[in-house]
């Protein structure tokens, strides 16, 4: 983290504040006062929020595993942010456009709005964001149909190392287990019922106890759901899993872990209250969130000597 004197509503030394700081991503700025932390979650929409954040512990056994979809459970980020880039082509007219290696971490883990807003102002200043949304949509439909057909990139969903091990387990220790994802449905679900398919796992929405999207996305013509201003990194979706999904009151979310790869992840179940594990591949790292992780972890199966 790296310590800033002004954030958007706060300045060091006034109004009891003693410090403010802010990853290298810069999604987020930590505000520290002598008897709380606040966290402000920035917004490229124009809805900053601001939250309380709470002292997390852990004390084993789990009674439930909130767990993220991509880079987590399901290889499927770089597809995604092959999108991004495709979407920002097209944008442009420029079928040989390239991303920067630096964009990673503000096209990854957020809101498809998020993640195009950055790229508009980057790369394709006075575009609209509603016309990128159409054409990011226009795009996914196209590569899910011909996934689906056999004919798309066959790696674009690809299981985590011993994910139906380490379900399974959880599952015979009597642990609750639900998923969570910044995606909105229509993209979210193709990914897991895909690697339960992989997995000879059967339908994922029997297998979770609860199963949380950002929604559905509101184009012309259908209705939606609030989904692109509320997601990761602020904390309702893993509220909302745990204690309206899982039935699990926040008093006892000191029994409750989640698993992210992801910045916008970490300060996602951080906020909502929960202990984080931090597991290797996303850009928690990159973005400078590494220290807000509670534990680290290479792979999956390293949690259960965590959570028993």
């Amino acid at each position: 983290m790296n310590e800033i004197r002004k954030s958007e509503f706060f300045e060091k030394g006034k109004d009891g504040v003693g410090k403010i700081l802010t990853p290298d991503d810069k999604k987020i700025d930590i505000v520290e006062f002598d008897d709380k932390k606040l966290c402000v979650v920035k917004s490229g929409m124009g809805y900053p929020a601001i939250y309380p954040m709470y002292e997390t512990h852990f004390e084993p056994k789990a009674e439930a595993i909130l767990m993220d979809l991509d880079g987590t459970s399901v290889h499927s980020e770089s597809f995604w942010i092959w999108v991004i880039e495709r979407t920002t082509a097209r944008l442009l007219g420029d079928n040989n456009f390239k991303r920067e290696t630096e964009d990673e971490p503000f096209i990854s883990g957020h809101s498809v709005s998020e993640h195009l807003q950055y790229m508009i102002d980057k790369y394709a200043k006075g575009e609209s964001l509603e016309l990128a949304r159409q054409y990011y949509f226009e795009i996914v439909n196209y590569e899910m149909d011909e996934i689906l057909k056999g004919r798309g990139k066959q790696d674009a969903f690809t299981p985590a190392p011993n994910l139906k091990e380490f379900l399974t387990t959880v599952k015979k220790e009597g642990i609750k287990l639900g998923l969570v994802t910044s995606g909105l449905y229509e993209k979210a679900m193709p990914e897991i019922i895909s690697a339960f398919k992989q997995l000879d796992m059967g339908d994922p929405v029997d297998f979770y106890d609860s199963i949380i999207t950002a929604g559905q996305a509101l184009r012309k013509g259908q209705t939606g759901t609030l989904g692109e201003l509320e997601p990761k990194p602020h904390p309702w979706l893993y509220a909302e899993t745990a204690r309206v999904g899982l039935g699990i009151p926040f008093e006892r979310r000191h029994k409750v872990i989640g698993i992210e790869d992801s910045s916008a992840g970490v300060v996602s179940i951080k906020l909502a209250g929960f202990s984080c594990v931090g597991i290797s591949g996303g850009n928690i790292d990159k973005a400078g969130v590494g220290d807000m992780c509670d534990y680290r972890i290479d792979e999956l199966m390293e949690i259960l000597d965590i959570i028993m």
